[in-house]
């Protein structure tokens, strides 16, 4: 991360059943305050209490999907990070409940431009730069068309 990023010194709530996600999301994000939990009890209960700058949540194990619905209430930008749940599926509802981004774990190491796009740009245009930024993945993993179930919620163009 550097030094004049927009995530220096942000807090941010990071949950995730696996210890080593978090490990790796807490060294990412070095500058960065780190709250690490990892059962959705605990992550609400935090949630309750405080607000931070940014979540990331995963979206098994965790009951991410009803994480991102508190992180909505409490206007918490939450950004979905899953392996076991990569679906156009999970996509779809994360957009439609209000997720800021949507990132495979396989891209983890990348996570930084993507945190930085949430925390500046408006909702639709981090998506667009997510897509713009994942899209080949996405064609690759889901096919070609994946991105023709979303044109009901945003007018995103997908590259090739």
């Amino acid at each position: 991360m550097g030094e004049n990023s927009v995530l220096q010194d942000k807090v941010i709530l990071a949950v995730d059943d696996e210890p080593d996600v978090l490990e790796s999301v807490e060294e990412l994000l070095d500058q960065s305050r780190v709250v690490k939990k990892t059962t959705y009890e605990d992550a609400a209960e935090y949630l309750k209490a405080d607000r931070p700058d940014l979540a990331i949540l995963d979206i098994m194990g965790v009951n991410g999907f009803e994480l991102l619905k508190r992180c909505v209430e409490k206007k918490v930008p939450a950004v979905m990070l899953t392996a076991h749940a990569f679906s156009i599926e999970s996509l779809k509802q994360s957009l439609d409940l209000g997720a800021r981004a949507y990132l495979p774990k396989d891209k983890m190491a990348d996570m930084v431009p993507f945190l930085e796009d949430v925390l500046t740009k408006g909702h639709q245009e981090s998506w667009q730069r997510l897509f713009d930024r994942l899209g080949g993945f996405f064609n690759a993993t889901f096919g070609r068309d994946w991105h023709k179930d979303l044109i009901e919620i945003g007018p995103f163009i997908v590259p090739e």
